[in-house]
């Protein structure tokens, strides 16, 4: 009885991984940041990150429960994953808790503004509040019109997917094609 307890631990942990291993593949995709306009720095890593664990949770909003337990151990594992990164910056053990409230406030702002924008299917909404986020400084940001149509276009593919396959850690998105700088689709 108690070995099969174990088994299924080590089995949810495979799914875990595997699932945690696809999101930050997909959201380390070179095309994001050579024509997504997307910085290749650590705050524009989590923002696409934050964006890919977006579209995830709002696949897994209406799934069973096993898909729902994953995406729970999932939101986890990306913030013990920011908190790690945090400490590797160099922010001592009394700092992190205070960045740590503050970055998950970021990242529940993103997710209300990217929902109402996918919701709506209004892809001008979505580009304007990445641009926003990956560029909060910046007085001319560049478009993110490209990125929009990806989030878009990866929230249509990931609706497709069987709950089984959700369950089983098996949530791919859909590659980066992403138009070269001023060309158009």
């Amino acid at each position: 009885m108690i070995f099969g307890l174990f088994s299924r631990r080590r089995n949810n942990r495979r799914i875990l991984d595997r699932q945690y291993e696809a999101l930050t593949s997909t959201a380390r995709q070179p095309a994001f940041y050579l024509r997504g306009n997307v910085p290749d720095t650590p705050m524009g890593r989590l923002e696409m990150l934050s964006l890919v664990m977006i579209l995830f949770f709002r696949r897994t909003r209406f799934s069973g429960t096993s898909g729902q337990e994953l995406a729970q151990e999932v939101i986890d594992a990306f913030f013990q994953d920011i908190d790690h990164s945090i400490r590797e910056l160099g922010v001592g053990d009394p700092g992190v808790p205070k960045r740590m409230k503050k970055l998950a406030a970021r990242y529940f702002g993103r997710l209300e503004s990217y929902a109402a924008a996918l919701d709506a299917r209004n892809v001008e909404a979505l580009s304007a509040a990445l641009q926003r986020n990956i560029h909060p400084e910046t007085e001319n940001p560049p478009s993110m019109d490209a990125l929009a149509g990806w989030a878009m276009d990866a929230e249509k593919a990931l609706a497709d997917i069987p709950e089984d396959r959700v369950a089983e850690g098996l949530v791919i998105f859909p590659d980066a094609d992403l138009p070269v700088k001023g060309e158009f689709r």
